[in-house]
């Protein structure tokens, strides 16, 4: 299969169930008819599982004190790992 943006070669990758495929020179991703509601789906059930706990009820001024929610990380999600460079 050729590459509609710069007609390089396209690899098929199977992902959960969903065929993606992406050209070897440009990068680009192209989807089929459906298949970007499937990944938002699947990442929309992947990120359910990593929500962040509610944070605590503030006590008095929250400046000084201990922050909750954000550790300097975070999960990303499916269209995150795909769509990484």
């Amino acid at each position: 299969m050729q590459c509609p943006k710069c007609h390089g070669l396209m690899r098929t990758f199977n992902r959960s169930g969903v065929t993606i495929d992406q050209c070897e020179s440009c990068r680009g991703i192209f989807l089929d008819y459906g298949e970007l509601e499937t990944l938002t789906r699947l990442e929309s059930q992947y990120m359910q599982q990593y929500a962040p706990p509610p944070p605590p009820p503030a006590h008095g001024p929250s400046w000084g004190g201990h922050h909750y929610g954000y550790h300097g990380h975070r999960h990303r999600g499916l269209m995150g790992l795909l769509f990484s460079s």
